[in-house]
């Protein structure tokens, strides 16, 4: 199940930050001042070529890869997100599904239609 991280960091501007991990999968989301949704990030396959998916209020989805810049171990970079082509949507689906339960409703529904409606070919 989804676990929300407490007093996450909170970037500059007017909106709010949460982050949830479970065991192989984290979500980050970020709502605006009244509360509403404004974009959210999962992240998969932890450890193991990590991805992200990542939505925004425009209805785009982006999908990369995590290169962990740490090709050497006298020299650790900042791991960057890099475009990564397609996206497991059936799969990655089920596994949102499995660990969502501990989630506000509202905020599971929201982010299951998303990932539906794109896998079903929507925005």
């Amino acid at each position: 199940m989804l676990r929300e991280i407490p007093n996450v960091r909170q970037e500059g501007g007017a909106g709010r930050r949460r982050w949830f991990e479970s065991d192989g999968l984290d979500l980050v989301v970020w709502q605006d001042a009244a509360g509403a949704l404004t974009g959210f990030q999962i992240c998969y396959d932890l450890g193991h070529g990590e991805h992200a998916l990542t939505w925004r209020t425009d209805g785009s989805f982006v999908h990369d890869a995590v290169d962990e810049g740490d090709d050497s171990p006298f020299k650790n970079k900042t791991p960057i997100l890099v475009s990564d082509g397609a996206v497991p949507w059936a799969e990655l689906t089920k596994r949102f599904e499995a660990c969502s339960g501990s989630l506000e409703p509202a905020l599971r529904e929201f982010i299951h239609e998303r990932m539906v409606a794109k896998r079903q070919g929507g925005r």
